[in-house]
């Protein structure tokens, strides 16, 4: 299945050791789009969820950054949306 990353960082301080960690995790930028990836999973959406968080939550803490919202896609299924909580260091569903 296809999977579609949107990524909303504030305070990025590393975009290319961040870009550089989604790549090697098998996220590739979108042409022409700003902190957009594609990639392809054939895990169960609970596992590419799980992986998706981990992988996101690891590139910003190898680059620094203020605050992250995110938004993904996988397969035909709805976009989730979450936001990473910086007191709890780590991300919650955002409540859209």
């Amino acid at each position: 299945m296809k999977v579609i990353l949107i990524v909303d960082v504030e305070g990025l301080k590393e975009k290319v050791v961040f870009e550089k960690h989604l790549k090697k995790e098998g996220f590739t930028p979108i042409e022409g789009e700003s902190f957009a990836y594609e990639g392809n999973t054939t895990t169960h959406l609970f596992s590419t969820r799980a992986f998706i968080l981990e992988v996101v939550e690891k590139g910003l803490l190898k680059s620094g950054f203020a605050s992250c919202k995110l938004m993904f896609q996988v397969g035909e299924n709805k976009m989730e949306a979450y936001v990473y909580d910086t007191l709890h260091q780590t991300f919650e569903e955002a409540i859209l």
